[in-house]
């Protein structure tokens, strides 16, 4: 959960997750250091009164303000397109979740599990218990077991919604009309929070995605149970 002196990622629930963030510290790493060296550079030529203000060309300096640069973008490049293959790749789910986004609630359907489908609508303040989290808390949670790939398929039936769980790297565009698709693997137990991010209406923020990761035999058991 995100708090006032919390401004950095949530806490990692996925492996993409990790790798997202790792790929974050390091391209920060590559900026810092591109502006304390630029900034020197600045401050250098601003309060040295013995720089050559009327160099014109200087082939040496091209070719290092060329070459570096591209360096330094290739090293940012390949992380990058890595992560981008690993978010689209889809070997073989264990279990296929669809939900479809609406004005303004989420439905879900276990596909494996036909009997298995509900809506889940944000708890209003005046039912919230005192241990609730405001506007994140719904009346029915998505289970899903811990440790297993899960693909996700996203729709809308009205307008564009966005299904977005931080703390898993999950983020896919609703969109009526089509069907989106993402996958993801959650390896530790616990409960996710997320929230539509595509403004969707007057009531876009009050919409919420609340997730229970749970054990295999929990969900086995949640299943026969339903």
């Amino acid at each position: 959960m995100a708090t006032w002196s919390n401004f950095n990622f949530q806490d990692s629930a996925s492996p993409i997750m990790e790798q997202m963030i790792f790929f974050h510290d390091f391209s920060m790493m590559i900026l810092t250091i591109i502006i304390i060296f630029i900034s020197y550079l600045m401050m250098n030529l601003l309060m040295n009164n013995l720089t050559n203000r009327y160099m014109l060309e200087e082939h040496m300096l091209e070719l290092i303000w060329t070459v570096l640069p591209s360096i330094i973008l290739i090293f940012i490049a390949l992380p990058s397109l890595k992560l981008l293959y690993l978010l689209d790749d889809n070997n073989k789910p264990f279990i296929t979740l669809k939900t479809v986004g609406h004005q303004w609630y989420w439905s879900y359907e276990y596909s494996d599990f036909k009997k298995i489908q509900f809506d889940s609508f944000m708890i209003d303040k005046n039912n919230m218990n005192l241990n609730n989290f405001r506007l994140l808390e719904t009346d029915n949670r998505v289970i899903l077991p811990m440790k297993t790939k899960i693909r996700i398929l996203i729709s809308a039936t009205d307008v564009i919604h966005s299904w977005t769980i931080p703390s898993l790297s999950i983020k896919a565009d609703a969109t009526p009309g089509r069907l989106n698709q993402a996958n993801f693997f959650i390896n530790r137990p616990g409960i996710f929070f997320g929230q539509c991010s595509e403004i969707c209406g007057t009531n876009h923020s009050f919409m919420p995605i609340m997730m229970e990761s749970i054990s295999s035999k929990s969900f086995i058991n949640w299943i026969k149970n339903y």
